[in-house]
């Protein structure tokens, strides 16, 4: 069962020569889910062979430019490719007001169905859930509203030892019960153990991107726990003043976001264009959490299935 986040963009408001605005991709149990779309996000698309008409859900985590502004092309493309399966959009009320105004002085007519799904800025909520995955919405600390996501897989049933269940005569009316974990009880009173029927299920897996935002200590327990955390990191911290000032992290004050929730690894992005090289934010950053590496574009992230009480490396 997949879990993996694909980097498509990692810079911040200006695109460097190497560096695109922020994109990422998600396939979860191949279901793909689109986490912003700064500018150039379908080319980016193109070249990691991703296919985008598989894409259903897209979360727009704020207005800003480089977070939004590859969407109508992106849609555009969809239209003429002869998309026809609907799409569902997750962003700020102001978000569709952009969309319908380009769609109505280009007089284009989407042949699929868009479905809009306004956020709110002042309440963290369930936003998505399906029979895969929930979608959590964070409200984070930037300059305009903004949100940050939590994708949390729904965990599966127990898997059934059908020998033992046969062994046990069991009935198969009784095989739904025994996979919500129930004990079998047979007609005559007999009670055969939930555990001798069946194996648990591998531990949900959880993943948390963290888009724009100042240090704040209150996104800890909102995190809390998280496989993977994705947090910007726009300077380094001898610039502390200046993230302050722009409502934006270092990569020293991401890691310590990760350290305080307790997340089994870190991966930092959104890096100014200043930094040509980006080994100093990875250095800056492992060193208050060790377990970080960069949101290198084209790069893959897999959280790996796991059996109940083993970590995620």
């Amino acid at each position: 069962m997949k879990f993996e986040i694909t980097i498509l963009g990692s810079s911040s408001a200006t695109p460097t020569f190497n560096r695109h605005p922020t994109a990422q991709i998600l396939n979860i149990r191949d279901r793909y889910f689109l986490v912003d779309c700064g500018e150039g996000t379908q080319m980016q698309l193109i070249r990691y062979r991703i296919r985008y008409h598989r894409i259903s859900h897209i979360f727009i985590s704020h207005l800003h430019g480089d977070h939004y502004l590859g969407l109508m092309g992106l849609l555009s493309t969809m239209h003429l490719q002869g998309r026809t399966t609907e799409l569902h959009i997750f962003g700020h009320p102001e978000l569709m007001d952009t969309i319908e105004m380009q769609l109505r002085l280009s007089q284009t007519v989407l042949r699929y169905s868009l479905v809009f799904h306004p956020l709110s800025h002042y309440s963290g909520d369930i936003i998505h859930e399906d029979e895969d995955v929930i979608v959590r919405s964070v409200v984070l600390y930037h300059r305009i509203p903004c949100n940050g996501f939590i994708f949390q897989e729904k965990r599966m049933p127990r898997k059934i030892l059908m020998d033992r269940v046969h062994q046990n005569q069991i009935p198969v009316s009784a095989l739904s019960e025994i996979k919500k974990g129930k004990d079998y009880i047979s007609a005559s009173g007999k009670v055969v153990p939930n555990e001798d029927l069946t194996l648990e299920s591998p531990e949900a897996r959880t993943y948390a991107f963290l888009s724009d935002t100042r240090y704040e200590e209150m996104l800890v327990e909102e995190i809390r726990d998280v496989d993977l955390v994705y947090h910007e990191a726009t300077f380094m911290h001898d610039l502390v003043d200046r993230a302050k000032a722009t409502y934006h992290s270092t990569a020293l004050q991401a890691a310590r976001i990760a350290k305080l929730a307790n997340a089994k690894k870190l991966i930092i992005g959104h890096f100014s264009a200043r930094y040509r090289e980006l080994e100093p934010l990875l250095d800056e950053a492992k060193a208050e959490f060790e377990n970080t590496e960069l949101a290198l574009e084209g790069r893959m992230f897999e959280i790996p299935v796991r059996k109940v009480g083993t970590s995620v490396q």
